[in-house]
């Protein structure tokens, strides 16, 4: 008969894994996904494979034969953005390592400036590192080592700055970098209204977990993307109150470990 004490440690370490990596697993393909879509796509390709052996196909079974056997590099090369998404966030660093005094006086540079440029229908484009790393991005900008600062985002996206078409990448109370350029959202989803900073914005969110701020220079509207969705219209309180209550979050989150 099973008894509870049966049970070694190892085995309750073995069931928590599989537990994560299925729950994983049901994320990565959640409905709707691109994973999602592509496992149908190979399920039907499976279903094609066994009705053509079943019934003789030869030729087409050969290449349903030769297709499986280079599966494994194509689903490689298909998920290389969320492989890499997942590793990264299996590594990622934490972000503020700064008092609260200093990251809410950061928090109103970035809002101040936000919105001056709006005003000035002056594009920008600006990427708050949180968890994930940002170093593959900050290593094609320009490096910089300044505390964050209204003036500081105003003269980088000046029309006559060389590195207001770039993103302006912030790490704590630093700008680390200016002029860097994002992976651009590619989804048949997006409106065509938005231009390529949008879909910078856009694209990095859903690749990292970084908070990104887009200012439209036809428009003058303010943005915010944040895990692949994209919050329009924002005002100065509404902007202010966003960034507050996701890092204040994080400092809570830190505190408690």
């Amino acid at each position: 008969m099973f008894s509870i004490y049966q049970i070694r440690w190892q085995d309750l370490v073995d069931i928590l894994i599989i537990t994560f990596i299925v729950y994983r697993f049901l994320l990565f393909f959640k409905k709707g996904s691109k994973a999602g879509r592509i496992v149908i796509g190979i399920a039907i390709l499976l279903a094609g494979s066994l009705f053509s052996r079943a019934f003789g196909l030869y030729t087409i079974d050969w290449l349903f034969h030769n297709f499986w056997s280079q599966i494994v590099i194509a689903l490689v090369i298909i998920f290389q953005p969320e492989i890499r998404k997942t590793l990264a966030q299996m590594g990622g660093t934490p972000i503020f390592g700064v008092t609260s005094a200093e990251e809410i006086r950061s928090i109103d540079e970035i809002v101040k400036a936000a919105v001056s440029l709006a005003s000035r229908k002056i594009g920008g484009l600006i990427a708050i590192e949180r968890e994930v790393s940002l170093n593959d991005y900050i290593e094609i900008g320009i490096p910089l080592d300044a505390k964050v600062s209204k003036e500081l985002l105003m003269s980088i996206f000046h029309p006559t700055s060389p590195m207001h078409d770039g993103a302006v990448i912030i790490r704590g109370n630093r700008v680390v970098a200016a002029g860097c350029f994002l992976p651009l959202a590619l989804g048949a989803e997006i409106s065509k209204a938005y231009g390529t900073r949008h879909r910078a914005g856009i694209g990095l969110s859903e690749e990292t977990d970084a908070v990104v701020i887009i200012i439209s220079e036809e428009t003058g509207q303010i943005s915010m993307a944040i895990r692949g969705e994209l919050q329009t219209h924002l005002d100065l309180g509404t902007l202010r109150d966003i960034l507050t209550e996701l890092f204040s979050a994080k400092e809570e989150s830190k505190k408690i470990r």
